[in-house]
């Protein structure tokens, strides 16, 4: 599976895009963070609002389990991310 959402993750429809940064949605403690990270990076620098806020969605939901994982993520790749995506995924910390 983390194959097959890797390769969904820089496919050229990005709806299908948007299903592999959502597929760890609800997870929780279960969240692959090296997956999540990779996918997300894969995703940086889109102009397409809906990978911008699932970026975000996926940050903000997971930061209800990690907090502090989450500050990392945004922290290091801030110069890359969407304005929407920072404040969509900064919300709950």
């Amino acid at each position: 599976m983390n194959a097959l959402m890797l390769a969904w993750s820089v496919d050229e429809d990005f709806w299908v895009r948007r299903i592999a940064i959502d597929h760890q949605l609800l997870r929780k403690e279960r969240t692959n963070t090296e997956l999540l990270e990779q996918i997300l990076v894969n995703n940086l620098g889109s102009d397409e609002f809906f990978i911008n806020k699932a970026i975000g969605w996926s940050l903000r939901d997971y930061s209800k389990t990690d907090p502090e994982w989450v500050r990392t993520f945004i922290s290091k790749y801030r110069d890359r991310m969407d304005k929407l995506s920072i404040r969509e995924g900064s919300k709950y910390i």
